[in-house]
């Protein structure tokens, strides 16, 4: 067995762990940690977990420490990933994903027989990472001091973790890293695979190359384009991602005698060294773990990498000897990346880690000490959610016990109960695929059936008659925030508020199970739907089925309508018009109808803008206060009171300046603000009052004989200003000075108007 770095650091290693039970081991890219750290482990009393972030980095790692061991996996070395297991009674030393203990800690929260728990390429921080290491410290303080937590990383920043695991110590591995020759390439227009062609011929004579991709479908077309050149070199293209199987993994990592294009997903960043490899191409992009805003499953994102993973791409090529690197991006585009990817904890949906926690009675996270804490935003999210899919209490613990997202395991437990287990686990399948569907009855690609199979194991089967009914109510207890109601022209109401759009829907009310949202959409477009009944959602969720009387506005009859409706969120389910209103909010709503319609259709608008002019008017001279719009509008509600039409209104809208007569004291008002004002002459005129403007009177010339003043009012502060009209009611003359005008003006104007109106008398005294 060949010595690798890390081997100098093994004893090292040992006397710390014998002296405290925690430790952080940075080891550089091929120091051969992952291989060579657990099992000397194996020396300390108990059996060693080793958390791998992914699936392939599991078995390649417990099958290669067998090798060395002389041993098959299953042995003293085995794994455990989901929905897979190679272990026996002997085995001391597993390879883990991290859900897998978290789902141990459920049933066997003591973790005995456990003497130590290595996390593993602990700078990737999957959700899953911080959720393992929150719950192993709270163990190792409560009911496990002797547990040893190991902490792994090739770029970390090992002093957060040191502090966090109570001031432990940190061991450095330099690693063996030969030089690298980094190329950054110019923007090209061609297509990714042909990009990958032409830079994989450019370096296959250097060795084997490992082409980084963002998935399978893109390692698929980048195997069609590097075909010709395999055939014209006698080349081997092995992907590798982590669906494939161990045989077909091994044809990737394992040496051969041909050399090889291995066409990886970002699995390779991370995992056990790919003999023969000195040269990389990265895309510098892969899909990354999110979340759908519309389901709340988990889903895949095309992402640009980090620095850091950039950084772990290209020492792949320096493992064995000098590697040339080839990013297929520019140098521009490096330095405008992140150095580290955010923490999971910190941008994903939290349910399943909820749902953990409450099946272990952790019901308040602020329990555990956390790395990083999670947004309290996303947590208050997570719990209601997880409330309204009844996942609380023992049925937590049941769901949790289901390797699928809160969503589908409340999906697949109401599907079983209702005799409907098989397809339960079907639909949860696809659903959990990732994939764009089409519809719910998508027939499954070979991923999709072995994810099917492998439910079958955690449900009885079921005979339900009606299946497709019995899915749709499960789908329903799955999406209870998904629900929608059809409308004609395609636009689809939802329970939660907004509306999305649906060409065609398989029922009037349904279930949202695939949605895209799209820049040059207005409204989210619904994929794939599920029909249910309105009945179930009653059925389902009685507590969230409330009953609301409102009255609503009939535009066309212009009135006021009483409206009982039952409504699941903002989605009404059924309603009825008519019956009894309420007197105050029919009011209300009449009176901003009447508004908005303008107060001129049901009033004399001159009529009431003179009385609020007088008003106005008034307030300027005394205590008495002016009337806003407000006191118009608690008039108009009044006047509208017990009234529920337009025509009603028209009727009643006499009464509105009587209205506001009484929001003010009229006798004050009339002292200060008359109506009227009696002439020497015994004819009562109208005061007229404008607002902005000075009130004013308007009569014959010869009503005003013998006044000698000009009429005041205001307790005389303010002359009006006085029309002076001629016989056919004309104005001659206006003034505010009745005295100077008989003086200086009425000369003249009493020649003009005996000539025109002779048989009226014009006194060369006005005044007596």
């Amino acid at each position: 067995m060949r010595v690798l770095p890390i081997d100098s650091l093994l004893p090292e290693i040992l006397a710390s762990l014998r002296q405290g039970p925690n430790l952080v081991i940075e080891a550089a890219p091929g120091a051969g940690k992952t291989t060579r750290v657990p099992p000397a482990l194996l020396r300390m009393p108990g059996d060693v977990l080793v958390l791998e972030p992914r699936r392939i980095a599991a078995r390649m790692a417990a099958r290669r420490v067998a090798e060395e061991m002389g041993e098959q996996v299953g042995g003293t070395v085995g794994y455990q990933v989901r929905f897979e297991e190679s272990a026996g009674p002997g085995t001391r030393l597993k390879f883990l994903t991290e859900g897998v203990l978290t789902r141990r800690m459920m049933s066997d929260p003591e973790l005995r027989g456990v003497g130590t728990v290595i996390l593993d390429e602990f700078h990737e921080r999957h959700l899953e990472t911080d959720l393992a290491l929150a719950l192993l410290t709270r163990l190792q303080k409560t009911k496990r001091p002797d547990l040893r937590i190991v902490v792994m990383s090739a770029t970390l920043d090992a002093l957060p973790v040191a502090r966090f695991l109570g001031g432990c110590p940190s061991l450095k591995s330099e690693g063996r890293l030969f030089e690298l020759t980094v190329e950054h390439s110019p923007y090209s227009v061609a297509t990714l695979e042909d990009q990958v062609a032409q830079a994989v011929e450019r370096v296959i004579d250097r060795g084997d190359v490992l082409v980084f991709l963002p998935g399978a479908a893109e390692i698929q077309r980048a195997s069609r384009a590097c075909e010709a050149l395999a055939r014209r070199r006698d080349l081997v293209i092995a992907p590798l991602y982590g669906d494939l199987t161990p045989a077909e993994q091994d044809l990737a990592v394992q040496p051969g005698p041909r050399r090889k294009i291995v066409l990886a997903t970002n699995i390779a960043e991370s995992s056990i060294t790919i003999e023969g490899v000195r040269a990389v191409v990265d895309s510098g992009v892969a899909r990354v773990a999110s979340d759908s805003p519309w389901t709340g499953l988990p889903r895949l994102e095309v992402k640009r990498v980090s620095k850091a993973s950039a950084r772990q791409r290209a020492g792949r090529a320096g493992r064995t000897g000098p590697g040339h690197v080839i990013r297929l991006y520019t140098a521009e585009d490096f330095q405008r990346r992140p150095d580290q990817d955010d923490p999971e904890i910190l941008r994903r949906e939290l349910s399943q880690m909820c749902l953990q926690l409450e099946a272990a009675g952790i019901s308040d996270l602020l329990e555990l000490d956390w790395l990083d804490a999670p947004p309290h935003a996303a947590l208050l999210a997570a719990e209601t959610l997880l409330t309204r899919l009844r996942a609380r209490g023992s049925e937590a613990k049941r769901m949790s016990k289901l390797p699928v997202a809160p969503r589908l395991a409340r999906l697949m437990l109401d599907a079983e109960q209702a005799g409907a287990g098989e397809a339960g686990c079907r639909v949860a399948a696809l659903l959990s695929s990732g994939q764009r569907l089409r519809t719910l009855d998508d027939e499954p690609d070979p991923r999709t059936r072995q994810v099917r199979d492998q439910l079958r194991r955690f449900v009885k089967p079921g005979r339900a008659v009606d299946s497709d009914r019995t899915v749709a109510r499960a789908l329903l207890a799955a999406f209870p925030d998904r629900v929608g109601r059809w409308r004609t022209g395609g636009t689809v109401l939802l329970s939660g508020g907004g509306s999305a759009t649906m060409e065609r829907a398989p029922g009037e009310f349904l279930v949202a199970v695939d949605v895209e949202e799209r820049n040059d959409k207005p409204a989210p477009i619904i994929r794939v739907a599920c029909a249910i009944e309105p009945e179930d959602l009653i059925d389902l969720f009685p507590e969230s089925v409330q009953e609301r009387n409102t009255v609503e506005w009939n535009k066309k009859a212009e009135r006021v309508e009483a409206v009982s409706a039952l409504v699941y969120g903002e989605l009404v389910i059924e309603e009825s018009r008519g019956g009894v209103m309420d007197d105050e909010e029919a009011a209300r709503m009449l009176a901003a109808k009447v508004a908005e319609a303008g107060i001129e259709r049901f009033a004399d608008a001159e009529e009431l803008h003179a009385f609020l002019a007088r008003v106005e008017f008034a307030a300027g001279h005394s205590g008495i206060r002016s009337l806003s719009e407000s006191d118009v509008a608690a008039a108009l509600t009044e006047i509208c009171y017990g009234l529920r039409s337009f025509a009603d209104v028209e009727k009643a809208a006499a009464g509105i300046i009587p209205g506001l007569e009484r929001k003010v004291d009229s006798s004050q008002l009339e002292r200060i603000a008359p109506v009227r004002l009696r002439l020497p002459a015994g004819r009562n005129v109208k005061v007229n009052y404008e607002s902005g403007k000075a009130p004013w009177v308007a009569s014959r010339l010869q009503d005003f004989f013998g006044m000698t003043e000009t009429p005041r009012i205001a307790g005389g502060s303010v002359a009006l200003t006085v029309h002076l009209l001629a016989p056919n009611q004309r104005p001659v003359q206006t003034t505010n000075d009745l005295a100077g005008f008989w003086e200086r003006l009425y000369p003249q104007v009493r020649r003009e108007l005996g000539r025109r109106y002779p048989r009226h008398a014009w006194p060369e005294s006005p005044l007596g």
